[in-house]
């Protein structure tokens, strides 16, 4: 006698239809699902471990406010990760203009490490990721969402608004600039680790947030 077969598991959209019809709890589990690659794609743009924090957090609770609105034409995903990219952006901007008013008004001094240089503790990791932050930034995006995260090229063409050819060919930009000094030894699961604690603390704070 056969076992009867597990029903599949619901998609994201099917989850999303029923958050909206009042399973509010359910947001929880989209969190959890995207929070190590929505962490991954912030620090390519931030270099900031704790801000790229706190754009999850606003980029969770900003997507929440606007499910209504998302009506499926592409992956939830695709859609959820086009909101952090923008609060990343914005956030960068903002900082790069206050640091370029700070430096105009007070003496130049020497450069302070940034979070992220205290957030690693392995050799091999630090080294990884400071080449990674080297890229400019649309090589370093496309890298990090296609190479670190696994993102397939159709849904990084969709999250960045570029062509097929554009995300092949800054991938391939991407790994000739890396190729020297990275040779044989980075392991892009291991980049911009984001631990259980930290994913409950975002999903705490967003759903004590979402729940008000």
């Amino acid at each position: 006698m056969t076992k009867p077969e597990r029903p599949a598991p619901p998609t994201d959209e099917e989850i999303v239809t029923r958050i909206l019809n009042g399973e509010q709890h359910l947001y929880e589990q989209l969190m959890r699902k995207f929070n190590t690659q929505l962490y991954r794609i912030s620090m390519s743009i931030v270099n900031d471990d704790k801000e790229a924090e706190d754009i999850m957090q606003t980029a969770y609770i900003n997507a929440y406010r606007q499910l209504a609105s998302f009506r499926q034409q592409s992956s939830f995903n695709t859609w959820l990760t086009r909101i952090l990219i923008n609060e990343s952006l914005l956030r960068k901007k903002r900082r790069q203009h206050m640091e370029k008013a700070l430096s105009e008004s007070t003496p130049q001094t020497q450069h302070s490490h940034t979070p992220l240089d205290d957030l690693m503790n392995k050799e091999l990791k630090t080294i990884l990721e400071k080449a990674v932050l080297t890229l400019p930034d649309k090589y370093r995006m496309v890298f990090v969402m296609r190479e670190v995260q696994g993102m397939s090229t159709s849904e990084t063409m969709e999250a960045l608004d570029i062509g097929e050819s554009n995300v092949k060919i800054r991938l391939t930009r991407a790994k000739e600039m890396l190729r020297a000094e990275l040779n044989s030894y980075w392991q892009p699961k291991e980049l911009f680790e984001f631990n259980l604690v930290r994913c409950d603390v975002i999903v705490n704070h967003v759903m004590q947030a979402i729940n008000k």
